[in-house]
Protein backbone atom coordinates (compact mmCIF):
# COMPACT_ATOMS: atom_id res chain seq x y z
CA UNK A 1 0.00 0.00 0.00
CA UNK A 2 1.37 3.58 -0.71
CA UNK A 3 1.74 6.20 1.39
CA UNK A 4 -1.55 9.16 0.56
CA UNK A 5 -0.09 11.27 -2.05
CA UNK A 6 2.77 8.84 -3.62
CA UNK A 7 2.25 6.63 -6.85
CA UNK A 8 4.25 3.28 -7.84
CA UNK A 9 7.35 3.41 -9.28
CA UNK A 10 6.58 1.76 -11.97
CA UNK A 11 3.09 3.99 -12.72
CA UNK A 12 5.53 6.86 -12.90
CA UNK A 13 7.77 5.60 -15.77
CA UNK A 14 4.51 4.90 -17.90
CA UNK A 15 4.58 8.63 -18.69
CA UNK A 16 7.78 8.30 -20.23
CA UNK A 17 7.14 7.24 -24.53
CA UNK A 18 9.51 6.45 -26.96
CA UNK A 19 11.21 9.30 -28.25
CA UNK A 20 11.10 11.60 -24.98
CA UNK A 21 13.71 13.55 -23.50
CA UNK A 22 14.03 13.07 -19.76
CA UNK A 23 15.91 14.89 -17.68
CA UNK A 24 17.41 12.63 -14.87
CA UNK A 25 19.11 14.63 -11.86
CA UNK A 26 22.03 13.74 -10.26
CA UNK A 27 26.04 14.45 -9.83
CA UNK A 28 27.46 10.91 -10.70
CA UNK A 29 25.40 8.85 -8.80
CA UNK A 30 23.97 11.55 -5.55
CA UNK A 31 20.85 12.64 -6.02
CA UNK A 32 19.83 10.29 -9.03
CA UNK A 33 16.54 8.84 -8.48
CA UNK A 34 17.74 5.83 -8.66
CA UNK A 35 14.44 3.85 -7.73
CA UNK A 36 12.98 5.79 -10.67
CA UNK A 37 15.71 4.39 -13.43
CA UNK A 38 15.56 1.32 -11.96
CA UNK A 39 11.64 1.14 -12.92
CA UNK A 40 12.42 2.66 -15.94
CA UNK A 41 15.20 0.14 -16.84
CA UNK A 42 12.62 -2.96 -15.77
CA UNK A 43 9.28 -1.59 -16.29
CA UNK A 44 9.21 0.57 -19.26
CA UNK A 45 10.00 -0.06 -23.29
CA UNK A 46 10.21 3.31 -24.21
CA UNK A 47 13.34 3.90 -26.41
CA UNK A 48 15.05 6.30 -28.53
CA UNK A 49 15.04 8.50 -25.66
CA UNK A 50 17.01 11.89 -25.51
CA UNK A 51 19.04 11.70 -21.60
CA UNK A 52 19.30 15.42 -20.18
CA UNK A 53 21.87 14.77 -17.29
CA UNK A 54 25.46 15.90 -16.16
CA UNK A 55 26.61 12.19 -16.93
CA UNK A 56 25.38 8.84 -18.13
CA UNK A 57 25.78 7.16 -15.00
CA UNK A 58 28.33 4.10 -14.16
CA UNK A 59 29.05 0.88 -16.10
CA UNK A 60 25.70 -0.85 -15.18
CA UNK A 61 24.66 1.50 -12.71
CA UNK A 62 22.19 4.34 -12.76
CA UNK A 63 21.51 5.64 -16.31
CA UNK A 64 24.67 2.59 -17.26
CA UNK A 65 21.48 0.60 -17.67
CA UNK A 66 19.78 1.94 -19.73
CA UNK A 67 22.81 2.68 -21.80
CA UNK A 68 23.55 -1.05 -21.61
CA UNK A 69 20.00 -1.79 -23.18
CA UNK A 70 20.58 0.69 -26.38
CA UNK A 71 17.85 2.65 -25.14
CA UNK A 72 19.55 6.03 -24.99
CA UNK A 73 19.84 7.56 -28.78
CA UNK A 74 21.38 11.13 -27.82
CA UNK A 75 22.79 12.31 -24.46
CA UNK A 76 22.57 15.89 -23.48
CA UNK A 77 25.33 16.14 -20.42
CA UNK A 78 28.78 17.67 -19.01
CA UNK A 79 30.85 14.01 -17.95
CA UNK A 80 30.51 11.06 -20.82
CA UNK A 81 34.41 10.20 -19.13
CA UNK A 82 32.93 9.19 -15.88
CA UNK A 83 31.37 6.31 -17.57
CA UNK A 84 33.96 4.53 -19.99
CA UNK A 85 30.70 2.58 -21.70
CA UNK A 86 29.34 6.20 -22.90
CA UNK A 87 32.17 7.00 -23.98
CA UNK A 88 32.70 3.58 -26.50
CA UNK A 89 29.35 3.61 -27.30
CA UNK A 90 29.89 7.54 -28.34
CA UNK A 91 32.90 6.79 -30.58
CA UNK A 92 31.15 3.75 -32.34
CA UNK A 93 28.20 5.88 -33.22
CA UNK A 94 25.83 4.24 -31.01
CA UNK A 95 24.46 7.37 -29.25
CA UNK A 96 24.75 11.07 -30.01
CA UNK A 97 26.10 13.14 -28.12
CA UNK A 98 26.38 16.69 -27.23
CA UNK A 99 28.67 17.76 -24.61
CA UNK A 100 27.56 21.11 -22.55
CA UNK A 101 30.34 22.46 -19.81
CA UNK A 102 28.89 22.40 -16.46
CA UNK A 103 28.15 25.91 -15.93
CA UNK A 104 26.48 26.25 -19.22
CA UNK A 105 24.49 23.03 -18.55
CA UNK A 106 23.27 24.07 -15.07
CA UNK A 107 21.79 28.10 -16.68
CA UNK A 108 20.19 26.80 -19.84
CA UNK A 109 18.57 24.42 -17.62
CA UNK A 110 17.41 27.36 -15.63
CA UNK A 111 16.76 29.43 -18.55
CA UNK A 112 14.42 26.98 -19.47
CA UNK A 113 11.97 26.75 -16.10
CA UNK A 114 12.03 30.53 -16.04
CA UNK A 115 11.38 31.40 -19.19
CA UNK A 116 14.16 32.90 -20.82
CA UNK A 117 14.69 32.18 -24.42
CA UNK A 118 18.71 32.29 -24.73
CA UNK A 119 21.60 33.63 -23.09
CA UNK A 120 25.01 34.89 -23.81
CA UNK A 121 28.44 33.20 -22.14
CA UNK A 122 32.10 33.28 -22.97
CA UNK A 123 32.30 29.92 -22.19
CA UNK A 124 33.11 27.90 -25.54
CA UNK A 125 33.61 30.89 -27.59
CA UNK A 126 36.41 29.96 -30.28
CA UNK A 127 36.53 26.29 -29.69
CA UNK A 128 34.61 23.72 -31.30
CA UNK A 129 31.39 23.66 -28.77
CA UNK A 130 30.70 27.24 -30.35
CA UNK A 131 30.38 25.76 -34.10
CA UNK A 132 27.01 26.87 -35.71
CA UNK A 133 25.73 29.23 -32.60
CA UNK A 134 25.53 33.20 -32.76
CA UNK A 135 28.60 34.82 -31.36
CA UNK A 136 28.59 38.14 -29.98
CA UNK A 137 31.36 40.30 -28.66
CA UNK A 138 30.43 41.61 -25.42
CA UNK A 139 32.87 43.90 -23.46
CA UNK A 140 35.53 43.18 -25.90
CA UNK A 141 35.08 39.51 -24.86
CA UNK A 142 33.93 36.87 -27.74
CA UNK A 143 30.45 35.52 -26.21
CA UNK A 144 28.14 32.58 -27.71
CA UNK A 145 24.25 32.52 -27.55
CA UNK A 146 23.12 29.14 -25.81
CA UNK A 147 19.27 28.23 -25.80
CA UNK A 148 17.68 26.54 -23.05
CA UNK A 149 17.23 22.58 -22.47
CA UNK A 150 13.98 21.52 -21.93
CA UNK A 151 12.59 18.25 -21.26
CA UNK A 152 9.50 16.18 -21.65
CA UNK A 153 9.92 14.49 -18.23
CA UNK A 154 11.97 15.29 -15.55
CA UNK A 155 13.28 12.81 -13.02
CA UNK A 156 14.65 13.94 -9.63
CA UNK A 157 15.51 13.20 -6.34
CA UNK A 158 14.75 14.74 -2.89
CA UNK A 159 16.12 14.02 0.24
CA UNK A 160 12.49 14.56 1.78
CA UNK A 161 9.02 15.77 0.66
CA UNK A 162 5.88 16.34 2.09
CA UNK A 163 2.52 14.89 1.05
CA UNK A 164 2.07 17.82 -0.79
CA UNK A 165 5.03 17.44 -3.09
CA UNK A 166 7.29 20.04 -1.62
CA UNK A 167 11.14 19.38 -1.90
CA UNK A 168 14.06 19.43 0.33
CA UNK A 169 17.24 18.24 -1.10
CA UNK A 170 19.90 17.31 0.80
CA UNK A 171 23.60 18.89 0.66
CA UNK A 172 25.61 18.56 -2.17
CA UNK A 173 22.59 15.40 -3.43
CA UNK A 174 20.21 19.05 -4.47
CA UNK A 175 22.84 19.45 -7.21
CA UNK A 176 20.75 19.68 -10.94
CA UNK A 177 17.20 18.43 -9.34
CA UNK A 178 15.91 21.76 -8.84
CA UNK A 179 16.69 23.90 -11.53
CA UNK A 180 15.46 19.93 -13.91
CA UNK A 181 12.29 20.24 -11.88
CA UNK A 182 10.95 23.63 -13.23
CA UNK A 183 12.16 22.79 -16.84
CA UNK A 184 10.13 19.89 -18.14
CA UNK A 185 6.70 19.31 -19.25
CA UNK A 186 6.15 16.58 -16.43
CA UNK A 187 8.27 16.55 -13.44
CA UNK A 188 8.26 12.96 -11.53
CA UNK A 189 10.32 13.39 -8.35
CA UNK A 190 11.60 10.26 -5.56
CA UNK A 191 11.78 11.23 -2.21
CA UNK A 192 13.68 9.02 0.18
CA UNK A 193 11.32 10.33 3.06
CA UNK A 194 7.32 11.33 3.14
CA UNK A 195 6.65 13.35 5.92
CA UNK A 196 3.16 15.33 6.88
CA UNK A 197 2.07 18.82 5.09
CA UNK A 198 3.31 21.20 7.21
CA UNK A 199 6.69 19.53 8.41
CA UNK A 200 8.83 21.10 5.97
CA UNK A 201 10.12 24.54 7.37
CA UNK A 202 8.62 26.77 4.38
CA UNK A 203 12.03 28.61 3.72
CA UNK A 204 13.37 25.00 4.02
CA UNK A 205 11.43 23.91 1.40
CA UNK A 206 14.13 23.78 -2.48
CA UNK A 207 11.10 23.12 -4.85
CA UNK A 208 7.41 24.58 -4.37
CA UNK A 209 5.26 21.26 -5.00
CA UNK A 210 3.34 23.46 -7.99
CA UNK A 211 6.42 21.98 -10.02
CA UNK A 212 5.99 18.40 -8.82
CA UNK A 213 3.59 16.36 -10.56
CA UNK A 214 3.83 13.02 -9.46
CA UNK A 215 5.64 11.62 -6.14
CA UNK A 216 7.48 8.55 -5.76
CA UNK A 217 8.86 6.42 -2.52
CA UNK A 218 12.40 5.32 -2.86
CA UNK A 219 12.71 1.46 -2.53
Amino acid sequence: MTARGTISAEEAVSHIRSGDTVMVGGFGLVGAPLTLIEALVERSHADELTIVSNNIGEPGRGLGMLLRQGRIKRGISSYFTSNPEAVAAVNAGRIEATLVPQGTFAEAIRAAGAGIAGFFTPVGAGTLLAEGKEERWIGGVPHVLEEPIRGDVALVYAARADELGNLWYRRTARNFNPLMATAARLTIAEAGELVPTGELEPESIHTPHLYVDHLVLSR
